[in-house]
C-alpha cells in the first residue's frame, strides 16, 4: 500500500468513523503527511507497510532537530500513533511500530483569559453606527455568555435557539449536541441584529437558517470572527493576545471563579474529560483567600481573635 492510498483511508476512518471536524482531520493529516515526505525523500520508503520503530524515532529527532516545540511535537506523535493504530487495526500492519513511541513532556499551559472589565470595553468598542456593527456585538455576547468555540458560533442555527425557554442547542466536536443556557444580554442582543441588519441582507440558499451572516447572505468564515475580534480588541486598547477561543475561556474561567460546579462548566464546554476542564482551577488568590476566611473553622476563629484584640487594644486606649 503506498502512502497516499493508506492516507485516504485513514482519512474516511477519521471522517465516518471518529466523526471529528474537518479542521481536526485536516490536522491528523498533514502530520501523518510531513512523516509520508521524510520517509520518500529520505528513507526511500514507499510505503507504511516497511515503517519501523527506529525509523519513527529518526523522524522524530529531525522534528525535534527543525526546533520544533514540544507541544508540536508531542501533537505530531500523537497523529502518527493513530495512523498506524489504524492501519494495524484495519489489518494493513502485522505489528504497529508507533506502540512504544513516546510524546515529549509538556507543561500545562494555563489559558488567557479577559476580565469583565475588558470585556466590556471590548463591546464599548463596536461600532454601532455601521450596519454590521449589532452583529459583531452579538457575535462577541454569543461568545463570552455561551463559551463557544468559534466553529460552533458559525453553525449556529436560528432553529436551535429556544429564545422562550433561554437555551440554545449546539452541535460540537464529533456531532455531539449540547444544551447551553442563553443570557438575557446574549438573547436581547441577537434578537437586535435579526430584527436590523439580518433581515435586510440577501440571503443564498441554504443559508436561511444560519444565525450569524456576512453582507453577502452566507455564513461567516471562521477568519472574519478572528478579524472582527482584533480589530475590536485594538480599538479597545488591550493589549493582550485575544482571539475567539479567549472568550471561551474567560466564561470557563469566570464560572469556575465564581463558584460553578466543574462538572456543568464541563457539560457547557462540552468537554469529553474534566481533566480538561480541571485547567480552569487556576483561581485567583483573593478568590481563594476569601473563600478560606469564609468557611475554614480555624482561620474563622484567627480572624475572631483579631477583632477582640483589636476592640480590646481600642478600649484600653
Amino acid at each position: 500500500m503506498t502512502w497516499e492510498n493508506a492516507i485516504e483511508s485513514y482519512k474516511t476512518f477519521l471522517i465516518l468513523e471518529k466523526s471529528l471536524s474537518a479542521n481536526s482531520v485536516e490536522a491528523y493529516l498533514n502530520d501523518v503527511r510531513k512523516l509520508a515526505t521524510y520517509c520518500e525523500e529520505t528513507l526511500k520508503v514507499k510505503g507504511p507497510e516497511k515503517i519501523s520503530y527506529d525509523m519513527l524515532k529518526d523522524y522524530i529527532s529531525y522534528v525535534n532537530e527543525a526546533g520544533v516545540t514540544n507541544r508540536t511535537q508531542a501533537r505530531s506523535i500523537s497523529s502518527i500513533r493513530s495512523f498506524f493504530k489504524y492501519l494495524a487495526y484495519d489489518g494493513v500492519l502485522e505489528n504497529n511500530p508507533a506502540k512504544l513511541l513516546e510524546a515529549p513532556k509538556i507543561g500545562r499551559k494555563l489559558p488567557s483569559v479577559l476580565t469583565v472589565d475588558e470585556i466590556d470595553a471590548i463591546l464599548r468598542a463596536v461600532e454601532m453606527y455601521k450596519p454590521e456593527g449589532q452583529r459583531n456585538k452579538a457575535i462577541i455576547e454569543t461568545l463570552y455568555s455561551c463559551g463557544l468555540r468559534v466553529s460552533e458560533l458559525i453553525s449556529v442555527k436560528i432553529s436551535n435557539i429556544n429564545f422562550r425557554g433561554g437555551y440554545i442547542k449546539i452541535e460540537g466536536k464529533g456531532n455531539k449536541e449540547r444544551i447551553i443556557p442563553l443570557s438575557k444580554n446574549a438573547k436581547e442582543e441577537i434578537k437586535l441584529y435579526m430584527k436590523g441588519y439580518r433581515s435586510y441582507l440577501d440571503i443564498e440558499p441554504g443559508y436561511e437558517d444560519v444565525l450569524f451572516l456576512n453582507k453577502r447572505g452566507t455564513a461567516l468564515s471562521r477568519v472574519m470572527v478572528f478579524n472582527i475580534i482584533k480589530h475590536l480588541t485594538t480599538r479597545a486598547k488591550i493589549t493582550k493576545q485575544v482571539s475567539p477561543h479567549t472568550f471561551r475561556h474567560s466564561f470557563a474561567s469566570h464560572l469556575v471563579s465564581g463558584g460553578a460546579d466543574l462538572r456543568a462548566v464541563q457539560d457547557m464546554l462540552g468537554h469529553e474529560s474534566i481533566l480538561t476542564t480541571e485547567i480552569y482551577t487556576h483561581l485567583n488568590n483573593n478568590f481563594l483567600k476569601e473563600t478560606l476566611s469564609k468557611y475554614h473553622p480555624r482561620i474563622i476563629k484567627e480572624e475572631q481573635e483579631k477583632e477582640e484584640k483589636e476592640e480590646k487594644k481600642k478600649k484600653n486606649e
